[in-house]
């Protein structure tokens, strides 16, 4: 039992399949999942919940060492971060993270932890990590399905390049590789469509139902008329708002997606136009599908007469000469499902091109950013039927398990003969022959492939024909005997037989210039953009910045093939990886039938077999997998001998491993040769002198900064002394003056009785001498300069030496070191440019019920707020306007301080609280939330509203000298609840300081809370048309209407919204008159769902 417990399969002292597979399913059975072998991670699929991942577990896996723990993925991510920062055995490089294994095996769920966890290491407390961590779930939606597999499989690669600088990420960029865009109009059985189109039915509220032009699920065809039971349908819902957060974390503008939603309805729509024939052998859309064409039309921002002629003929230009060649009913619907397919592919493009835009460094080019790349992939299928997708799924498979091989078993023995390390050779299945049969130009599969497409009367079984000639003696490709284009790859998995039907159709990948120019010219500009746009050698979307006309010579075979776009991507995908250090974790899946706590031994060893896990745990056993050169090693570790200018020579690099305890490494002719535990023994050591370096720092710095501060007392003590001096030489100056002067009027009274000849009067007295009194404690000269004294930073707490900055400027100002008068100034300057951002941004935003909320305390200090917060109860929270920046802080009392949450503004106008991961339309949504939703990392709910009662007004006290706007009588309010009702002058002073010129307080009250929807750029474009709106105000109706219009006019609608309500209703009086014909094709099953989804029709 203890053997079969090992975390490290490279410490079994019997090595086999048998006890490998035991050692395997006896610690999945007590759900330990994870498993080394060396340094490499084995995964196995539990298809259920662990308790692995919790915040605890996460924390202890931060900078830890690899013996102390189980094996984890966190220790994966922890072990690449630390590589890439030269914190490991090796210096900083970029690393890649390879996750593999088959279709349903985990590698989704594996690539969003590491992605978590390397964020947990890098917080820098920056809304960009959230950001990140937001884009996998918006991926998923638009990029995931399921399959007999898999549940949630990818049905595109990934590679995430994750860009930091020093130890925070400044970025991050998506590669994206092959989506597969034919199950947008084509599911087999037991298979779903993408699964955006489920949410968005599910998540997308009546209203919006109808603005879009959405209808019944059944009723598509593209959704095979199936969509979910009630517990799948909720669970669809709560995908779409999670798409929908993300999409707003990460900056998508609220007009964007609406329009890409209005393209998704159009594919829907597109998919029901069906065809007949008519007698002149033309072919014409049916009656009941003339409502989808219209609706289609309306969706897609384009004339349904244009539409209608790309949908049923071809137009090309021969010498000058147009030419309309008539579709038959297969072409026509060849057309269609053509268009859906390459519209949904470009929208994909885009949301992946947007994010790498949102998401792009921002730092100078200059700057040197180092890499962690994650790729997850497309796992290796064999299904019942394999079409061209799984032949490039597969193809990836094979060049990731060639990159495996090559770093694991070729290029490691390979150096063991350079170096003259005695050796037993391992031998591995090398797949590099595989590669070739599909690579090799110019008689690969994809080369012919690419032949045969260029040709417009070949034929898929001309394809397939020519394989066969060209491959039939090749070992790794088998002859079908069959009526049908079949022909059978050996791959390193196995054998796969691949149905060669839409081979060629699908590598062209083309459009006619027709529909082209169609949808360039569309009145959407989303839609217009993305058939604009260029496609790059990898098939990447490279949308243009301006809208450009469509090239009327436009030649659709001048763009590369689908396999051609492929092959250069997985070539500029190695070339990344291969200059990067790699690790690797291998996910297993445990069973077909995708249950949890079984284990299936056939398909575990197959799988062992084909990784070929026991031959890599023989090389990690007994192999060296780290091999640095003597000046690597050298440069690295000289500190362990505490010798300067040590020669990078093999002697310097013998002399500091014999100062170690390390065992076991060897010495070639030109490089070391250490075991994988090496690397963490060694850098054991660097840390330990890397902590002794600390104290010695922290001894230096103490030393130096105690002299540096009595030189400063010397100094203030002196400044003193001489004030004293100066100040006591000026008393007895001012002293023997005041003496001067009564002597001299003395003399003065006594000439003038003289001279008038009377009598003598005795002398009048001298003034008492004052007492001293004591001078103030000031180093400057004079009494006006004094620093501040230092007070606490509320009235909660006793002052620290670091509460209060001004103390430690004041004593800076005193030296002469800092101009107090320059950042005054400048703090008022930026005092001044924030409450015009609020006047121009974001009042209307603030305004609830005609009044700003009693929790919105304009512009104070946090010393202010901290007051405020005195005598309140746990839970009392207010929110004010930045100082310095344009965005607010949330100040909320808690249960020993008081805590302030920076509010963000999103580039999109959303709010975001730092570090949270939900993004709101308004203030007031924030705090709604909030009070249900705790705010991390303590789970703190905002609970009650901070008043506006304060002796000092502080509320806008800073900016009544900032603001023109004259103080109007307010009258004498009365305390209502939450002070909405009935608000008192603090909050109407805020109203005339933040409402723009013009506004009335009474129609902010009237706004409907489809506001919330609006972006600062439409605020600021509709500011001019403010005022007429905020002018008087007529009677109820009348308002009510104006309310209306601007209801209409702020929020972001699809461009052609009143054709597609139109076209609803013909579609829905078009099912009244033929009320068995509401599916449009006998492919689609009349299957029953809950009513509560069929109301969506009326």
């Amino acid at each position: 039992m203890e053997v079969l417990l090992h975390e490290d399969l490279a410490a079994l002292s019997d090595l086999d399949e048998q006890s490998l597979l035991e050692s395997l399913s006896q610690r999945f059975r007590q759900d330990r999942i994870y498993t080394y072998i060396g340094d490499i991670l084995v995964a196995i699929n539990p298809f259920k919940y662990l308790p692995l991942y919790e915040k605890e577990v996460s924390e202890r896996y931060k900078y830890h060492e690899k013996t102390k723990l189980p094996p984890h993925i966190f220790a994966v991510a922890d072990r690449a971060y630390q590589s890439m920062l030269g914190r490991l055995a090796t210096g900083p490089r970029n690393q890649c993270i390879v996750i593999s294994g088959e279709s349903g095996a985990g590698k989704t769920e594996s690539t969003k932890l590491l992605l978590r966890q390397i964020m947990e290491l890098c917080r820098a407390n920056s809304q960009l990590e959230q950001q990140i961590l937001q884009v996998n779930p918006l991926l998923e939606a638009f990029g995931n399905a399921q399959t007999v597999m898999n549940d949630n499989s990818s049905r595109f690669g990934k590679y995430i390049q994750l860009r930091f600088h020093n130890s925070s990420v400044k970025g991050a960029k998506i590669n994206e590789y092959l989506l597969e865009k034919s199950r947008v109009v084509h599911q087999d059985e037991g298979e779903r469509n993408f699964h955006i189109f489920y949410c968005m039915l599910a998540g997308i509220s009546p209203d919006d139902k109808d603005m879009y032009g959405l209808l019944d699920p059944t009723q598509y065809r593209y959704l095979n008329g199936r969509y979910g039971s009630e517990d799948i349908v909720r669970k669809w819902g709560e995908k779409y708002s999670e798409v929908c957060n993300a999409m707003d974390m990460v900056g998508f503008e609220e007009q964007e997606k609406v329009d890409m939603m209005t393209i998704l309805a159009g594919i829907l729509s597109l998919g029901n136009i069906m065809f007949e024939p008519t007698e002149t052998d033309a072919v014409r859309v049916t009656d009941k599908s003339m409502g989808w064409l219209k609706a289609t039309a309306g969706q897609f921002g384009v004339q349904e007469e244009e539409l209608l002629r790309s949908l049923t003929c071809t137009l090309s230009v021969t010498r000058g000469e147009a030419i309309r060649r008539l579709h038959n009913q297969q072409q026509a619907e060849d057309a269609r499902d053509s268009i859906a397919k390459v519209a949904y592919g470009r929208v994909f493009g885009w949301i992946v091109s947007k994010v790498n835009e949102l998401l792009a460094p921002n730092v100078d080019f200059v700057v040197e950013l180092s890499e962690i790349g994650i790729l997850d992939i497309f796992g290796f299928e064999n299904f019942a039927v394999n079409r061209f997708e799984q032949l490039c799924i597969n193809l990836a498979n094979e060049q990731l398990q060639y990159f495996f091989n090559h770093h694991i078993f070729l290029m490691e023995q390979n150096e063991y003969k350079e170096e003259g390390i005695e050796w037993e050779s391992i031998s591995f299945k090398d797949n590099k022959p595989i590669l070739d049969l599909f690579l090799t130009k110019p008689i690969g599969i994809l080369s012919l492939l690419d032949e045969q497409s260029a040709f417009p009367q070949a034929s898929d079984r001309d394809f397939v024909d020519k394989l066969n000639s060209k491959f039939k003696s090749s070992p790794h490709y088998e002859v079908v005997r069959s009526h049908s284009p079949l022909f059978t790859v050996v791959h390193y998995a196995g054998k796969v037989q691949y149905n060669g039907l839409g081979f060629l159709e699908k590598n062209r990948d083309t459009i006619p210039a027709s529909i082209r120019s169609l949808f360039i010219n569309s009145v959407t500009p989303l839609l217009s953009l993305l058939f604009a746009a260029t496609i790059s050698r990898t098939g990447t979307l490279m949308p243009r910045k301006a809208k450009q006309k469509a090239d009327d010579n436009f030649n659709s075979t001048r763009k590369q093939s689908v396999g051609a776009q492929f092959k250069h991507s997985l070539a500029v995908l190695m070339e990344k990886m291969f200059v990067a250090s790699p690790h690797f974790v291998r996910c297993i899946k445990p069973n077909g039938s995708k249950l949890p706590d079984q284990v299936d031994n056939k398909i575990v060893m197959d799988q062992l077999r084909y990784n070929g896990l026991l031959e890599t745990i023989r090389i990690r056993r007994d192999g060296f997998s780290w091999r640095p050169s003597f000046k690597e090693f050298a440069q690295r570790y000289n500190i362990l001998l505490m010798k300067p200018d040590l020669p990078l020579t093999k002697e310097s690099c013998l002399s500091i491993l014999n100062t170690t305890e390390i065992h076991g490494w060897k010495c070639g002719s030109s490089r070391m040769f250490f075991k994988y535990w090496h690397q963490e023994e060694l850098a054991r050591l660097l840390e330990r002198l890397g902590k002794a370096a600390l104290v010695i720092q922290k001894d230096y710095r103490s030393l130096r900064c105690r002299r540096k501060y009595l030189s400063l007392l010397v100094e203030v003590h002196r400044q003193r002394q001489a004030q004293r001096e100066r100040a006591e030489r000026e008393a007895r100056e001012e002293e023997e003056e005041k003496r001067q002067e009564l002597e001299e009027e003395m003399r003065r009274r006594l000439d003038m009785e003289q001279e008038n000849k009377r009598p003598f009067s005795p002398p009048v007295p001298l003034p008492r001498r004052k007492k001293p009194q004591p001078q103030p404690r000031s180093i400057l000269p004079t009494a006006t300069h004094l620093a501040p004294v230092p007070r606490p930073r509320s009235k909660q707490f006793e002052a620290t030496p670091f509460d209060n900055l001004e103390v430690h400027i004041g004593l800076a100002e005193l030296v002469g070191q800092v101009g107090g008068e320059e950042r005054a100034r400048e703090r008022s300057k930026k005092r001044k440019n924030t409450i015009r951002w609020f006047k121009e941004t974001q009042a209307r935003k603030v305004v609830h019920n005609g009044a700003f909320p009693c929790w919105f305390h304009g512009m104070i200090t946090r010393r202010q707020a901290e007051d405020l917060m005195t005598d309140k109860p746990v839970g009392c929270f207010l929110i004010r306007v930045g100082q310095s920046r344009e965005g607010y802080t949330l100040t909320y009392k808690g249960a020993n301080r008081c805590r302030h949450f920076m509010i963000e503004m999103q580039s999109n106008g959303k709010y975001v609280i730092l570090g949270e991961d939900k993004a709101h339309p308004s203030l007031p949504d924030l705090v709604q939330h909030h009070s249900q939703v705790g705010i991390k990392p303590f789970n703190e709910l905002l609970s009650t509203p901070c008043g506006q009662t304060c002796d000092q007004n502080t509320d806008y006290e800073d900016l009544k000298g900032l603001d023109l706007l004259a103080t109007a009588n307010h009258g004498s309010p009365k305390s209502g609840e939450e002070g909405e009702s009935t608000p008192d002058p603090v909050q109407l002073e805020l109203q005339r300081l933040f409402l723009p010129p013009g506004q009335s307080p009474s129609l902010e009250s009237q706004r409907p809370p489809v506001l919330r929807r609006i972006s600062d750029r439409r605020h600021r474009s509709e500011a001019g048309g403010g005022e007429a709106r905020g002018g008087r105000r007529g009677e109820r109706g009348e308002g009510e209407e104006e309310e209306d219009e601007t209801d209409h006019k702020s929020r972001s609608f699809p461009r052609l919204y009143p054709s597609i309500r139109l076209a609803m209703r013909e579609i829905q009086q078009i099912q009244q008159h033929f009320p068995d014909g509401q599916d449009q094709s006998p492919s689609i099953s009349h299957s029953t769902t809950n009513p509560s989804w069929r109301k969506t029709d009326s």
